[in-house]
């Protein structure tokens, strides 16, 4: 089983990016299932219903979201009634959403994806570690595969998390300050561990805003909009492999995917529908760096 988690996704850039590179990055990786965090999809900041389904058709299987996730109501619809988002497992009871779902892999396996906000320098939210026992004891006992999405400010509270879900889950993979780590290992139990996956959209930027805009700000206290950034843009995520007989993390790697890494995975992409379509295509070059590494 091989799992990808796409980091928080951020504006037009971030979804054009995924949008080019995924299918081709599916084939490419043979990817059974694909997660992403998208609360900053929409103009930076929330979700909406259009944006939500354009992720789904560009390749995603199942969106998590994090503190930003109401900031648009009209999201209110899409988390009530679709199967493949969820909102942070630790909101109150009330709060609209699912605080866990289940996604078939490409294999057909039942995974089962929640998120999770941490406490630290974060809004006031209940208690995540009691709230990950009760998703644990929640979902059907012999469930194998789990992914927890971890949206956290703090690295402490990420790793305490990693540890206290170790040997209980598949992975836990951390979102939120936009900046990848180099963490991502396989704790003693069997857990794949990072503390943050980074951002997909636009790196030329101040975690994805333009810096202009930001230096404004923070100079003479003027508020002004932080409009999303367009340069340099890349996919961020995290690929866990995992035993599919226990459902015990094996490996796991970073990602990092920039324009020309994403437009040879459209090549990729369009290789293939011609093939299987039965129709000649260009030429492609097998021998074009593989963004992901080798597998």
């Amino acid at each position: 089983m091989r799992l990808l988690l796409i980091g928080d996704i951020v504006g037009k850039p971030g979804r054009q990016i995924v949008a080019r590179a995924l299918p081709g990055l599916r084939i490419q990786q043979q990817l059974d299932l694909v997660v992403a965090n998208a609360e900053n999809a929409a103009g930076g900041s929330g979700l909406t219903p259009p944006i939500y389904h354009e992720l789904i058709a560009s390749g995603i299987d199942c969106v998590t979201m994090g503190d930003h996730i109401y900031r648009r109501r009209e999201i209110f619809s899409v988390l009530e009634s679709e199967l493949r988002i969820v909102r942070p497992a630790n909101y109150p009871a009330e709060a609209p959403g699912r605080r866990w779902t289940v996604v078939p892999a490409a294999t057909e396996e039942p995974v089962v994806i929640f998120s999770l906000l941490g406490r630290i320098f974060m809004p006031p939210v209940d208690c995540p570690f009691q709230a990950a026992e009760r998703v644990l004891a929640e979902i059907p006992a012999d469930t194998r595969f789990v992914v927890s999405d971890l949206h956290a400010e703090a690295t402490s509270d990420k790793q305490l998390m990693g540890r206290f879900l170790d040997g209980r889950v598949t992975a836990v993979l951390g979102t939120h300050t936009h900046v990848p780590t180099a963490d991502e290992q396989i704790l003693p139990g069997g857990t794949a561990y990072h503390t943050d996956v980074g951002m997909t959209g636009p790196h030329e930027s101040i975690l994805g805003r333009r810096i202009d805009r930001v230096l404004e700000t923070v100079r003479t206290f003027r508020p002004t909009h932080f409009e999303v950034a367009k340069g340099d843009v890349r996919l961020h995520g995290t690929i866990v492999d995992a035993d599919p007989r226990t459902g015990r993390a094996k490996a796991i790697r970073r990602i990092s995917i920039d324009q020309a890494a994403a437009d040879r995975l459209a090549t990729l992409t369009q290789k293939a529908e011609s093939a299987a379509s039965g129709c000649p295509t260009a030429n492609y070059s097998e021998g074009s760096p593989d963004p992901a590494g080798p597998r």
